[in-house]
């Protein structure tokens, strides 16, 4: 008997057939070690601090989980949804998004509640690619966007937000540019979509409404359809405004608005998204939608539903605002001390650290997950083992040929509660050593 319990036939060992892998497994870098997997709580020191993923350590609102455990105890909650989503938790998106928007939505054909934001931008690509249609993404660009627009046969187009110069000081994410003539030039007859992330991830930046006019003029010169990712929308500091483009003139007929329950209520497990657009983009989307996951898990959306509910009568937002600011200051006052220089972001809850200046011994062991990788990678690598804080390269969201600009920079995350943030900026002081 072999291993698995299956017989060897006649003695001859039984071979592995053959098949041919999907080439969209290679070209959306599926089959590649990730930068999730390496720097992956099992490979780090057990005493890390993880100020790289964007989940938060401390729990959603006591109200929201009541909720959730309100619609665990009863029968219809824990049923199938409709695929659009449960009605409560659409009707709660129409009461805070016809003020956001301006608009009347209709919770029967302008809203589509997904298994996550990253679902629902998947079951748009679904719905609107055909093979070798190109979709435009600014860099750094999240890192799902590409195997998204790859396993639809989508052709991922790069143009990158500038970097302000090495030399300058006190940056903040708003320094971070768009060429528009590189913009357009990008664009092509088969160019099918863009996609804006405002507020972004990673950079932090909250687009200007002169930033995305010009954006909205070269999609409607072109024809594309804008998917609007905002999942941080309710992540805004230092009095910016969140503009979502689909409120500008001539924009709301060409894009599709896409947010998350679990960035808003610090809630990323449950996987709760939904979104935001005119019937001839929503309803392709859940034809989509509907063949991937059927629906979204119910006892979590009524949970949202509630969130959302009560969020204005609480001041939820508001003073979610402030204490995120709180931790984000926490968090650079800390690379103050330590005389780097980083990019302030004024939207999300992430700050990218210049690493240029950082120097390791010539005989550090790194892995061979990090050889052959971007600057970055060691760096990244280095601050986890020699400092016990973990924290992302940025190079994992640009294409090759733009590798280079992402190199100078580590993400850290500020979605940790003070205590742990602290503590991190106090590990972080020991780079002193390392600063050239």
């Amino acid at each position: 008997m072999t291993a698995n319990g299956s017989a060897h036939v006649n003695g001859i060992k039984p071979t592995t057939p053959n098949f041919q892998l999907a080439s969209r497994l290679k070209e959306g870098r599926a089959l590649a070690q990730d930068v999730w997997s390496i720097f992956n709580a099992a490979n780090l020191p057990a005493d890390c601090i993880n100020l790289g993923q964007g989940y938060m350590n401390f729990p959603p609102p006591q109200w929201v989980k009541d909720a959730a455990d309100e619609a665990l105890n009863t029968t219809v909650g824990n049923h199938y949804s409709h695929p659009k989503g449960r009605i409560r938790l659409r009707q709660a998106i129409k009461k805070r998004y016809d003020k956001i928007l301006g608009r009347d939505l209709d919770v029967e054909t302008e809203i589509q509640v997904t298994s996550g934001a990253n679902e629902g931008q998947y079951s748009v690509f679904t719905a609107f690619l055909d093979s070798g249609d190109e979709v435009i993404m600014f860099e750094p660009y999240f890192d799902q966007y590409l195997p998204s627009v790859v396993f639809n046969e989508g052709k991922p187009v790069y143009v990158p937000l500038h970097p302000p110069p090495a030399d300058m000081l006190n940056t903040t994410s708003n320094d971070w540019t768009i060429d528009f003539e590189e913009l357009r030039r990008a664009c092509t007859p088969r160019t099918k979509m863009i996609i804006v992330n405002t507020p972004h991830n990673p950079v932090g930046k909250v687009f200007t409404r002169e930033e995305l006019e010009k954006i909205a003029d070269i999609a409607k010169e072109f024809n594309l359809l804008v998917m609007s990712d905002e999942v941080y929308d309710c992540l805004v500091f230092d009095g910016k405004e969140h503009i979502p483009i689909a409120t500008l003139p001539g924009m709301w007929e060409r894009t599709v608005s896409v947010y998350s329950c679990g960035k808003a209520f610090a809630a990323t497990g449950w996987r709760v998204g939904y979104l935001i657009g005119p019937e001839h983009i929503i309803a392709p989307t859940l034809a989509a939608c509907t063949r991937i996951v059927f629906c979204s898990n119910s006892p979590l959306q009524e949970a949202a539903a509630a969130g959302l509910e009560q969020a204005e009568e609480r001041h939820f937002f508001e003073k979610q605002n402030k204490e995120y600011e709180e931790r984000r200051n926490v968090l650079v006052e800390g690379f103050d001390r330590l005389g780097l220089k980083y990019t302030l972001p004024q939207g999300s809850y992430f700050v990218l650290l210049d690493i240029s200046s950082l120097h390791w011994p010539e005989d550090f062991p790194f892995p061979k997950s990090v050889q052959g990788r971007g600057r970055d990678f060691r760096a990244c690598w280095f601050i986890a083992m020699e400092l016990g804080v973990s924290s992302i390269p940025v190079s994992e969201f640009y294409c090759e040929e733009h590798t280079e600009i992402g190199e100078r920079f580590a993400r850290f995350s500020f979605c940790k509660d003070l205590d742990t943030l602290k503590q991190a900026v106090e590990r972080l002081q020991g780079l002193k050593k390392f600063l050239l």
